[in-house]
């Protein structure tokens, strides 16, 4: 599994999270930054890839159109970059349930 972390989130955040979710990308590595939201969109979907953001523009998406991708939505306000990483890594378990889930599209975090 390999998420696409969005440009509200730090790029540093790709290494310090690549021992659980090989070959996970920020969109700024991607040429992606300052994209459409559509664009990134379908980068994830045509890549087989969880997007994670705190952008409620993604979670309205989602919600329209469902899976794939999948988005995993971050509702935790202005939090450090260490904060979120401990989001992640804590959650991996429940991440990788949410990513083999048939049904679900969104999980929210926070």
């Amino acid at each position: 599994m390999k998420l696409l972390l969005d440009e509200n989130l730090s790029d540093r955040m790709v290494y310090r999270i690549g021992d659980l979710y090989p070959e996970s990308e920020h969109v700024k590595a991607l040429g992606l930054i300052h994209t459409d939201d559509a664009l990134i969109w379908k980068y994830a979907k045509e890549n087989n890839f969880v997007i994670v953001s705190k952008d409620s523009d993604f979670h309205q998406r989602s919600l329209l159109y469902g899976h794939p991708p999948k988005f995993v939505y971050l509702r935790i306000g202005n939090s450090p970059t260490s904060r979120i990483v401990e989001i992640l890594r804590d959650n991996f378990e429940i991440i990788t349930e949410f990513f083999d889930s048939e049904s679900e599209s969104i999980l929210v975090l926070g």
